[in-house]
């Protein structure tokens, strides 16, 4: 590709076979590190998908030059998505990591941006890794073995995720545009230095090469030796149900509702729902019956004030959590059914206790003393108390600001605290959810209710899909299930991409944002209609990359 993918291949040969077993230095050198010995045999190979499995969640500037620890990979790029939609919602301008500014939409618009440099090189030195590891297990060298296939399945499966991500950011979406001509990204195969260059591959070819990598994925997970069970490490392995998982969420972005509609009822066969009590835990454990894939992340690699927790939740011990309570659209809350237990980690009621708050409505009055929430007019009893009532639940202290419509749906197993926590990255929920969709796009309403059925009765008591029995209705049902089950999981972005829908905090009574601290973002039109929902292509890749010119630029 250009030099920076060059040096990525030293970094991974070297950096990160060394961080994933020390015992591998005892007797190579880091610098004498080779592709021959780092792939010479499943033992080695395996730490190279170690490796892979740890890149998901490190700090930048541990795997790619010139990265940065503000951006610690999938702890950034995972809530990113529901930041850039404007689904989690800021209420005061504390910023931290430029986390306010991918929310105004300052930062995924400028190609010289550390967002669009560093998610760019993070999914290709996956794509690297994938490369190394199909390169060697296919060239006809190795014994075959059950093992090999199950790294080989991984390969391929993580392969197809970076290309999914980098489609899906750096491209037009599918359903939007014309796939077979909107430019792509680089389809690159290549695990030996030097790189050759590539041009950007179609929209359509980078998701044949995604259906072909995930084909190629389930046949050889099906003859590997499967995923090992066990704790919440276990689940940071790709297996046979991610591959199922990767495809059902590849048809549905490409329209092929049939083949979304399969693929997601053989992703969430072994992963059970939820019942409330773990749905209210914090979705902070791959332990949770329903998660397929997630990251366990170990302390030695914890991103402290660059983790997920950091970003999104409001029990996290961080500045941007203490200053800045993170809130949900109230459009989305106040739709929730009294009977539905989800809407209990919404608190509506929150008192606005940060003078600083957008809304002009926190904290005290400086000649009265009394709340300049409007909720708690004349009640400065009743304002304290909530607080503090709320303050025992979570485990925080009124060192954390409170904001109506805050949500505690996201939040670290130990409040009040910097201990690290997985990422999960797929849920059984969300197979529910792509099954229904898919099938109410082929407009079979009964089994798209069919479908649907299960997650709904087991979230809302008084549950009836037989109200939705229409193709228009069921899909503004399953809008909102997808709004609410997944809030704060990042699918916030992808989704207004397909359904073709844009921002605007202002409708229907407005979302609680505030447009002054919002800015353009407050109200943003659909994607078919603004192509700054595409990410810039990063400047240093199209200055480096005789294969890309700046008439690529998205």
């Amino acid at each position: 590709m250009l030099r920076k993918i060059n040096i990525l291949l030293l970094v991974f040969l070297g950096t990160t076979i060394t961080s994933c077993d020390d015992d591998f230095l005892e007797t190579t050198p880091t610098d004498a590190i080779s592709a021959v010995d780092a792939l010479a045999d499943e033992e080695s190979m395996q730490l190279i998908l170690n490796g892979l499995h740890r890149g998901l969640y490190s700090q930048s500037q541990t795997i790619l030059p010139g990265g940065q620890s503000s951006r610690a990979n999938n702890h950034y790029w995972v809530p990113l998505g529901d930041n850039l939609s404007g689904g989690l919602i800021h209420s005061a301008s504390a910023n931290n990591l430029g986390w306010r500014t991918e929310m105004q939409w300052n930062s995924h618009t400028d190609p010289t941006s550390l967002t669009c440099e560093l998610l760019w090189y993070h999914r290709y030195n996956i794509v690297l890794g994938a490369n190394l590891l199909i390169n060697r297990a296919t060239d006809g060298t190795m014994l075959e073995s059950q093992a090999l296939y199950e790294i080989l399945g991984q390969a391929y499966t993580y392969r197809a995720y970076a290309y999914l991500s980098l489609v899906q950011h750096y491209a037009k979406g599918y359903l939007i545009g014309d796939p077979a001509t909107d430019p792509g990204v680089p389809l690159l195969f290549s695990s030996e230095l030097p790189f050759t260059s590539e041009p950007r591959s179609t929209v359509q070819e980078v998701y044949d090469q995604i259906g072909a990598d995930l084909v190629d994925a389930i046949a050889a997970f099906e003859k590997g030796t499967g995923r090992p069970s066990g704790g919440a490490d276990t689940k940071s392995q790709l297996n046979i149900d991610v591959a199922y998982g990767l495809l059902a969420r590849t048809a549905l972005s490409k329209g092929d509702w049939e083949t979304a509609a399969e693929a997601a009822v053989k992703a969430r066969e072994n992963y059970p729902l939820m019942g409330e009590e773990e749905w209210k835990s914090g979705f902070n454990s791959n332990n949770l019956s329903e998660v397929i894939w997630g990251s366990h992340v170990i302390d030695a690699e914890t991103a402290f004030f660059s983790s997920y927790f950091y970003l999104v939740s409001n029990t996290f011990n961080g500045s941007q959590v203490r200053n800045n309570p993170k809130i949900a659209d109230r459009r989305l809350v106040d739709a929730i059914p009294d009977t539905d237990y989800r809407k209990d980690v919404f608190f509506i009621d929150a008192p606005n206790t940060n003078s600083s708050a957008a809304n002009n409505q926190g904290g005290l009055d400086s000649n009265t003393g009394l709340p300049r929430d409007p909720n708690y007019e004349n009640d400065l009893e009743g304002y304290n108390a909530r607080r503090a009532e709320i303050n025992a639940i979570y485990g925080i202290t009124n060192a954390y600001n409170q904001h109506p419509y805050m949500h505690f749906k996201l939040k670290n197993a130990n409040s009040g605290s910097i201990d690290p926590d997985d990422i999960i990255y797929m849920r059984s929920s969300e197979m529910y959810l792509i099954e229904a969709e898919a099938k109410a796009m082929m407009d079979d309403i009964a089994g798209a209710q069919e479908a649907l059925r299960p997650l709904g009765e087991e979230r809302d008591s008084a549950y009836d899909v037989t109200a939705y029995n229409t193709k228009e209705a069921l899909m503004e049902h399953i809008k909102f299930q997808r709004r609410l089950e997944l809030w704060g999981e990042g699918f916030g972005y992808t989704d207004k991409i397909r359904w073709d829908e844009g921002i605007d905090h202002a409708a229907d009574g407005g979302s609680g944002a505030s447009e002054v601290l919002y800015q353009e973002a407050f109200q943003v039109e659909r994607p078919s209609e603004n192509d700054d929902w595409i990410f810039k292509i990063p400047q240093a890749e199209i200055d480096a990359n005789p294969n890309l010119s700046p008439a690529d630029q998205n």
